[in-house]
């Protein structure tokens, strides 16, 4: 089933990384009345077989924790009644707050993160949190014992916060290898979520998501939230040149 990933709502930001509030009202609203949008930890019960989901289910997330995730993502998503998870990169909570300074093409103004009180209130409306790493460096260029360290810091810190046990992790910019899946399991991950851009592993430590970006519209939502869709996307038989071709043919099942 299709997770999908979001980064930023944010009206000023021309980014790759940046989808308009009324973007994200608009496909909230399609998703609201086409799909059925779960929870993840609906999704990580499916995985380890407690759940059974019908198709045409969903699930939303959102990298990085950037603070307009608070100002303009949240109204919409309780417009709607679309449960989501955030998944922060836990120094940006820590005393001191760092600057983000991991993404390629940043505004003229600083990019802010949600700070502590916005995570609690967000939980208190029903957002769930995950872990995006301690400082969303490439964990793929870690030592191993590096990047467990990273990684159990970045949990420790956000159930210090939370109050209660944080089990799940986005890798930063989807990246991993078996060392670092290895890691996340050591560092106490049970599932961890990639955004794969061609085949790859899969299992609890590599679950794919579906990116979503500023070019996406109402089809390219519709096709990312079909239950076909990571096959043709992770598809060493048939690439996604062709697919895209196939599909502008025979058009894009709802």
């Amino acid at each position: 089933m299709p997770v999908l990933c979001y980064h930023a709502i944010d009206p000023a930001w021309r980014s790759p990384l940046a989808i308009s509030p009324d973007a994200f009202a608009r496909q909230c609203a399609w998703v609201s009345r086409h799909r059925r949008v779960v929870s993840l930890s609906e999704v990580v019960d499916r995985v380890n077989g407690a759940v059974r989901l019908p198709r045409g289910v969903t699930a939303l997330t959102f990298d990085d924790g950037f603070d307009t995730l608070y100002t303009h993502a949240m109204p919409i998503l309780r417009e709607h009644g679309l449960a989501a998870t955030v998944f922060l990169v836990a120094g940006t909570l820590a005393t001191g707050r760092p600057a983000v300074d991991w993404v390629d093409d940043p505004p003229p103004q600083p990019l802010g993160t949600l700070n502590r009180n916005q995570v609690l209130e967000m939980r208190e409306a029903g957002i769930t949190f995950g872990s995006h790493s301690l400082a969303h460096h490439d964990l793929t260029l870690l030592g191993e014992d590096e990047c467990e360290r990273d990684l159990r810091e970045s949990r420790e810190l956000l159930e210090d916060l939370l109050g209660h046990p944080v089990r799940w992790l986005a890798y930063p910019r989807g990246r991993h290898n078996e060392r670092v899946r290895r890691a996340a399991s050591r560092a106490g991950f049970t599932h961890a979520f990639t955004l794969p851009t061609g085949p790859e592993p899969r299992g609890a430590h590599a679950l794919p998501r579906v990116g979503i970006w500023p070019k996406d519209g109402i089809n390219a939502l519709r096709a990312k939230t079909s239950d076909w869709y990571l096959g043709v996307r992770t598809s060493r038989m048939f690439p996604l040149a062709a697919a895209v071709r196939h599909l502008g043919r025979v058009g894009v099942p709802a």
